[in-house]
């Protein structure tokens, strides 16, 4: 049964639309009801979980947490890279900051600074301007923090030493032992 409203003439009403059928509601993010997922950016996280097990070349532009194995090559320049306390990696990793709570058998190159944690250990050599190996790390290999954009040896920081050897502790006295003259101003 069809109901007309009294206020319109006969054929001159549009079609009554079917009743829709219910839509179910996606659930909201957070931030921003009903609005579509957000492509990834940097400076979110990707995750390898401990059962996933990757061989091949790693890239992306998104920090990345590796709980699982990889085997290949991890090249995330412009990100942090973390291997979890699960993660295995047999492979070269590059990020911008890189952390090892897991292990790496191969070499780290991080743009800004690599840290072994306590639980982590690292078969390969470190390159990074700043190292920090915490206490009770496992580490065999090398380590060099020279910076890129120092053309002919350049030169460094006061009491800087960049070669991996521990600074001689006098002043006017070079890590070799030579004295040097001292400028106090």
């Amino acid at each position: 049964m069809a109901w007309k409203r009294s206020d319109e003439a006969p054929g001159n009403h549009p079609a009554e639309p079917a009743p829709a059928a219910p839509r179910p509601n996606p659930a909201p993010l957070p931030s921003t009801p009903n609005a579509p997922e957000p492509p990834r950016r940097t400076g979110e996280r990707a995750t390898i979980g401990p059962s996933i097990f990757i061989k091949g070349d790693l890239t992306g532009d998104e920090d990345l947490v590796i709980e699982g194995r990889v085997e290949g090559k991890v090249d995330l320049k412009q990100n942090n890279v973390t291997v979890g306390r699960n993660g295995k990696v047999k492979a070269d990793v590059f990020g911008r900051v890189v952390v090892i709570e897991g292990e790496v058998d191969g070499n780290v190159f991080a743009q800004e600074q690599a840290i072994l944690k306590q639980s982590g250990a690292i078969r390969g050599n470190i390159t990074a301007p700043r190292v920090v190996l915490e206490d009770g790390s496992r580490f065999k290999g090398t380590i060099d923090m020279e910076p890129k954009d120092r053309p002919g040896g350049g030169s460094q920081a006061p009491g800087a030493n960049r070669s991996g050897s521990a600074d001689a502790g006098r002043a006017g006295e070079s890590p070799a032992g030579v004295s040097q003259p001292v400028h106090r101003t």
